[in-house]
């Protein structure tokens, strides 16, 4: 599987007009500067995804099938991507440029999203087609045109948690 990076956007703040870049940081906690790495996105603390993707493909079927163009970030996510299944980073972990991800979960389309983009029906049309959230894993610098390397499946280390839980006890 081999994606890349079409845009990156990010926000100062919950609310705040999404703003492109060709290159960020990723960082402990998300995208250096952006909303939810700062702490000051709208669901913070209580929703927070550390960088959210969405495939330009799923923008382009809401293009043709709402009649919404999303080209100005009013998706509000941070990476739209190209030629990558993002269904198949969940639980993976991923790199991208000199950063490396670990897919989390679903980022299903909120009410927000369409009150801030003033666009009625994207909600709807976000539906199925959000994206996901991921967390940082490594920092580094990525941009746009860099590729998306699928690394390795996250698994359950039943053994590697038992020792932990062990050492942690063995420290009390």
């Amino acid at each position: 599987m081999a994606g890349q990076v079409e845009q990156l956007w990010t926000a100062a703040e919950g609310s705040a007009p999404m703003e492109s870049v060709d290159r960020i940081d990723a960082v402990t906690g998300g995208l250096a500067g952006d909303r939810y790495q700062r702490g000051t996105g709208y669901y913070s603390p209580f929703d927070v995804c550390e960088v959210t993707f969405v495939a330009g493909e799923a923008l382009d079927r809401i293009r043709r099938e709402a009649g919404l163009d999303l080209s100005g970030g009013e998706h509000r996510r941070n990476v739209v991507t190209r030629g990558v299944d993002l269904s198949e980073l969940l639980d993976a972990r991923f790199r991208v440029g000199g950063a490396t991800f670990e897919g989390t979960r679903p980022r299903p389309p909120c009410r927000h999203v369409e009150q801030v983009a003033e666009l009625d029906g994207l909600m709807a049309a976000l539906r199925d087609r959000g994206g996901i959230c991921a967390d940082v894993i490594d920092p580094g610098e990525f941009g746009v045109g860099d590729e998306i390397e699928h690394l390795e499946d996250a698994s359950f280390d039943g053994d590697g948690l038992a020792a932990a839980i062990r050492e942690r006890e063995s420290q009390r």
